[in-house]
């Protein structure tokens, strides 16, 4: 007789949405999932939860955020190097499948509360969770909003489905971005100096935009492994 036991695969993607690679690097999951639930026999009766933690690449920049083009030529030591970056980031993004449109970025963001939001969608309403975190990258990379702004923030939430109002207590709450903060802290602590980075079933890690078919891999091989307790 067949064992139709279930099995989990928790996926923990580090990340954030202004990060470029992290946008590929979600394309590139969910390729990896396409490619595993259609190939590999644990697929139908392996149930498979994602969960996105905080990371802000810049945590110190203002609320109001910063001119775009200047920290990108303080980041990268010039307009030229800058430019020269950012079209091998476009082709890779091209090349899974997304046309990131950098220069329609006016300003670069603190992402702090946009991680509030993210944290308060995966507390209460859980299968709305990936729908917002790829509005999310959609509204930075692809329509150039301005997501540092509660106001907008609150906008694209609402484009999720989500209540208007408790987003923005949420994601306006001190102790809830202190905690935000506390969270970017613990995973800089565990070793994460970059992201995105993947950790499935709380063993097997990834880290970068890898290619799909080394995610399932590590997908396949965390599988095989005796899951290990949080």
């Amino acid at each position: 007789m067949a064992n139709t036991s279930k099995k989990t695969l928790s996926i923990d993607v580090v990340s954030d949405v202004v990060c470029p690679w992290c946008y590929i690097g979600k394309r590139h999951l969910e390729a990896a999932l396409a490619t595993w639930r259609a190939s590999s026999p644990l697929a139908e009766t392996t149930d498979v939860h994602v969960r996105w933690h905080p990371f802000q690449l810049n945590p110190d920049l203002p609320a109001e955020g910063v001119d775009r083009q200047g920290y990108l030529e303080n980041k990268f030591g010039g307009k030229a190097r800058a430019a020269e970056i950012y079209a091998r980031v476009g082709a890779a993004g091209r090349s899974a499948g997304l046309v990131l449109n950098f220069d329609g970025i006016a300003r670069q963001p603190n992402t702090l509360a946009a991680h509030a939001l993210i944290a308060f969608v995966q507390q209460h309403q859980p299968d709305r969770a990936d729908a917002l975190v790829e509005r999310l990258f959609q509204a930075y990379f692809i329509d150039g909003r301005f997501i540092g702004d509660v106001d907008v923030l609150v906008a694209i939430a609402s484009e999720c489905g989500l209540d208007a109002a408790s987003v923005r207590a949420a994601i306006s709450d001190p102790w809830t971005l202190e905690k935000i903060s506390a969270q970017d802290q613990t995973v800089r602590s565990q070793g994460v100096t970059g992201v995105p980075f993947f950790v499935f079933n709380n063993q097997t890690a990834l880290s970068g935009a890898q290619p799909p078919e080394l995610i399932a891999r590590a997908m396949s091989e965390a599988l095989q492994r005796p899951v290990t307790p949080v």
